[in-house]
């Protein structure tokens, strides 16, 4: 399981990264985001569980994207056990 700590690092200074994970319905996902983005937030508030869920901005899709950090098994292509 990759932590975290190991996403935020891939993504400190704004740098665009990629990560692999699993979606809720079993799916697998590629996706080049960005950590920090908040030039399209729109107010309100979260309801996940900031331990568990990694809220990015998604560069292809421009939307924003909570990554589930417990069902990543890929960053910048390096496998993540």
């Amino acid at each position: 399981m990759v932590s975290k700590d190991m996403l935020l690092s891939a993504g400190k200074n704004g740098k665009f990264f990629s990560a692999r994970f699993i979606k809720k319905d079993g799916s697998t996902r590629d996706m080049v985001c960005r950590l920090g983005v908040t030039k399209h937030l729109k107010g309100g508030t979260s309801n996940l569980d900031p331990n568990k869920y990694l809220v990015v901005w998604d560069a292809q899709k421009r939307e924003y994207r909570s990554i589930n950090v417990e069902t990543v098994t890929h960053v910048n292509g390096v496998p993540v056990s």
